[in-house]
C-alpha cells in the first residue's frame, strides 16, 4: 500500500523479473481495479510488471464501496500524480505504459503529462471522455443496438428524469442518495449496463461479476463522478495535446465493434499520431481479452520486450 494523501491508500503490486524492462498497467472504469489476468499480458521473464489499483477502488482505500467515502481526491490529476509517486517510491527511471479503456485516458494523461519518462505506450479501446464519447454509451447512442439491457438500465431512473443529455446527471443523484435501496440498485444498473456491452458476444459471467453489490457501487460512483466532470479535461484535451508523446512507440490496439468506446475516437486518435501503428480488429468489441484484441495485445507487448 503506497499512502497518496489525502487519506488514500493505493494498493500495488510488482512481478516478473525484477532486471526486465518496467511496465505499469493502468486498468479502466474508472474504478474497475486489477486481478492477477491482468499479469498475463506481460512475459514474466522479460518484464518488471506493476499493477496498482487507482484510488478507492480494487484493493486501495479507503473503498466506494462504501456509500461514505469521499471522492473528491479522486480526479484524473490525482491518479497522475500517484502514477509519479509510485515510480518513484520503486526507483523506476522510465517505464512502458498500458492502458485499456479508461486506461487509455489516464495513460495519455499521463504520458502527456511526464513524456521524459515513458519508453512506449501501448493504447487499447480508446476512451478521451469527449462529450460525444459520453452521449454515445450513457445517453442513448448505444441503445440502438442493445435495446433490451438499456431498458434495465433506465429502470432506476424516474421517467421525468429520462430526458436527452440528462442521464449520467440523473444517476449522480440516485448514486449519491443515502438510501441503499436507492444507490445500491442504481449501482447495479449502472456497473452491468456497462457489463453487457463490453464484449462483442454476450459473457452473462461478466455481468453477474459487475452485479456484485460492493463492486458496482464502487464501479458506479468512480465513473459518474468522473463523467459528470468530464474526467477535468479541457475539450479536446487529450487529442490536442497528444503531440507531446509524438515521439514515443505507441500501438493502438481497437476492436471494430466496440460499444463503449467505439473505433471513431481511436481513429482520431491515430490520426494525431500518424506514426503509431494502428490495429483494428475486425471481430472484437472493447473487452482486452476477446481472442483478436489479446492477440494483438501480447504481440504487442513480446516486439517492446525486445526493444
Amino acid at each position: 500500500m503506497l499512502d497518496v494523501g489525502d487519506g488514500n491508500a493505493v494498493y500495488w503490486e510488482v512481478s516478473g523479473n525484477p532486471a526486465g524492462r518496467p511496465v505499469v498497467f493502468l486498468h479502466g472504469g474508472p474504478g474497475g481495479g486489477t486481478g492477477p489476468k491482468h499479469r498475463r499480458l506481460f512475459d514474466p521473464e522479460r518484464y518488471r510488471i506493476v499493477l496498482l489499483d487507482q484510488r478507492n477502488c480494487g484493493r486501495s482505500t479507503p473503498h466506494a464501496g462504501r456509500h461514505d467515502t469521499e471522492l473528491a481526491a479522486n480526479t484524473t490529476w490525482h491518479l497522475v500524480a500517484d502514477l509519479e509517486r509510485l515510480r518513484a517510491h520503486l526507483d523506476i527511471e522510465r517505464w512502458l505504459v498500458f492502458g485499456g479503456s479508461w486506461g487509455s485516458a489516464l495513460a495519455l494523461a499521463y504520458a502527456e503529462t511526464h513524456p521524459d519518462v515513458v519508453t512506449g505506450l501501448i493504447l487499447r479501446g480508446i476512451f478521451t471522455l469527449r462529450p460525444a464519447e459520453l452521449d454515445w454509451f450513457y445517453e442513448g447512442g448505444a441503445a440502438a443496438v442493445h435495446p433490451e439491457a438499456w431498458e434495465r438500465f433506465l429502470a432506476p431512473v424516474p421517467t421525468e428524469q429520462r430526458r436527452p443529455g440528462g442521464l449520467v446527471d440523473a444517476y449522480a443523484r440516485l448514486l449519491a442518495d443515502p438510501d441503499p435501496a436507492v444507490h445500491g440498485p442504481a449501482a447495479v444498473a449502472w456497473a452491468t449496463w456497462e457489463a453487457n456491452g463490453v464484449t462483442l458476444l454476450p459473457r452473462p459471467e461478466l455481468v453477474a461479476e459487475f452485479a456484485r453489490p460492493e463492486y458496482a457501487l464502487a464501479f458506479a460512483r468512480i465513473e459518474n463522478h468522473y463523467f459528470v466532470h468530464d474526467g477535468w479535461f479541457e475539450p479536446e484535451q487529450l487529442l490536442r495535446d497528444a503531440h507531446r508523446v509524438a515521439h514515443i512507440p505507441t500501438v493502438i490496439v481497437q476492436g471494430r465493434y466496440d460499444m463503449c468506446t467505439p473505433a471513431t475516437t481511436a481513429w482520431d486518435l491515430h490520426r494525431a499520431l500518424p506514426d503509431a501503428e494502428y490495429v483494428l480488429v475486425d471481430d472484437a468489441g472493447h473487452a482486452f481479452d476477446e481472442p483478436g484484441i489479446l492477440a494483438a495485445l501480447l504481440a504487442a507487448t513480446d516486439r517492446f520486450a525486445e526493444s
